[in-house]
């Protein structure tokens, strides 16, 4: 019996015979399996000896139970692999699910602002507000330079994981996301506890450091810290999944929320890039570091652990292998930002759902998505680029369907339909009496 290490299957196998073992189990570095395979210049093995590889947890048992029994039986099959886990299904429920949410609440909250907007400057002739007065200083509107650089800057980040990755390194990143989920988690349950108690939401403390507070957040901020740090704590045990997946959709909605593609163009440029940045780091890294580095990084190799927090992951709970089914974080905001554009832009040139851009750009976020997954399972669970696919039907969808409609010149350039401004039109009226 021997750990996974770092050498290849057959070398082991080829020592445990030479060594006269009759067998050789392998236990795992994760809590899953992997099919063991050879190198492709390995065409002269004689291997006479059955080799086994075992889940983590499963060689953590079998070694106990060496410790205290002079014998232990082992009884050897391969377990089958159902074509389809429950699990997929849910993971792909909850990015969508998540994608869904974020748009509506980003939709909602502009069309809010736009009402504002207009109400003042019917209320003050004479006065046109500024952003801060209509409540939008908080919206960050990326450009497509900002895009490119974001693309630049994720990959320089990757390239540190992937050369830092250890057991300190992982910490470091599951306080970031910690602080991170905190933030987001405060933020939505905020937004959705004012519609009950407006009172408490539109009453401002003054706070050291933090500034000015609403009672209402000082209520759910222990709450938020007391969640993710329990969490943190217990983020090995078999269900902490769930408080993972709580603070990751909480943060995704947050960032959807509070950052926004201002037209198709901007989301163009930062979806093509994305795009080629998801197939490089999964497939053209392993020619330069002869692996995935993008695969490595997820499932967090080199650092003892089950991979880095930044993942919405759902446990394989038919699949005798085990481990999980994961989605990246980028895989699920980058669409989502376009995706939450075209609801805003429906609902700020009044279209119906049948009529809007919406209802098609999630129905090809969800067929890429379906279509990642089937990948997956046809190339034999070997990690895939999930933006791969999720790329060209979403924004595929609504360039051809922008094109179609006419709609295509003012969805690249402004993002939104001119209106008329009511200031002007008062003033005209005025002019006229």
């Amino acid at each position: 019996m021997v750990h996974r290490g770092h050498c290849k299957f057959t070398t082991k196998a080829n020592n445990a015979e030479a060594a006269g073992a009759s067998a050789v189990l392998i236990i795992n570095n994760q809590k899953e399996l992997y099919k063991m395979v050879c190198e492709p210049d390995e065409t002269d093995l004689d291997i006479h000896i059955p080799a086994i590889i075992l889940p983590q947890d499963a060689g953590a048992s079998l070694e106990k139970m060496l410790l205290t029994n002079t014998s232990v039986s082992v009884q050897l099959y391969s377990p089958k692999r159902p074509l389809v886990d429950v699990a997929e299904v849910f993971l792909w429920l909850m990015a969508v699910g998540t994608i869904l949410c974020a748009s509506y609440w980003s939709a909602w909250t502009a069309r809010e602002a736009a009402a504002e907007q207009d109400k003042l400057l019917k209320d003050a002739v004479d006065e046109v507000p500024n952003d801060k007065a209509v409540g939008v200083s908080s919206v960050l509107d990326i450009n497509t330079a900002s895009a490119v650089l974001f693309v630049v800057i994720a990959s320089c980040f990757l390239v540190l994981l992937y050369e830092l990755m250890s057991y300190w390194f992982i910490e470091l990143l599951v306080v970031l996301f910690c602080i991170g989920g905190v933030d987001g988690l405060q933020t939505c349950l905020v937004a959705l506890l004012s519609r009950w108690f407006k009172h408490a939401g539109e009453s401002y403390i003054k706070v050291p450091i933090f500034g000015a507070l609403s009672y209402l957040t000082l209520a759910v901020s222990p709450f938020c810290i007391a969640f993710a740090v329990g969490w943190a704590m217990h983020r090995n045990l078999s269900f902490a999944w769930i408080g993972q997946d709580i603070l990751g959709i909480a943060l995704i909605i947050t960032v959807l929320q509070i950052v926004h593609v201002p037209n198709l163009k901007v989301g163009t440029v930062l979806l093509s890039c994305a795009f080629l940045y998801d197939i490089f780091w999964v497939f053209v890294s392993k020619k330069l570091f002869h692996e995935s580095v993008m695969i490595v990084v997820a499932r967090g190799d080199r650092s003892g652990e089950d991979g880095i927090p930044m993942l919405l992951k759902i446990p394989r709970l038919f699949d005798p292998w085990g481990g999980y089914s994961i989605i990246g974080f980028g895989d699920i905001l980058l669409p989502g930002l376009l995706i939450a554009f075209s609801l805003r832009y429906d609902w700020s040139a009044n279209k119906s759902l049948r009529a809007g851009y919406f209802p098609w750009a999630m129905l090809g976020n969800g067929a890429g998505l379906l279509i990642t997954y089937v990948a997956l399972n046809l190339m034999d669970g070997h990690g895939q680029p999930a933006l791969l696919y999720i790329v060209p039907f979403t924004l595929g969808t609504f360039l051809t369907l922008g094109k179609k409609r006419g709609d295509l010149r003012v969805l690249w350039t402004q993002g939104e339909p001119q209106r008329p401004c009511p200031h002007v039109l008062l003033q005209r009226g005025q002019e006229l009496d």
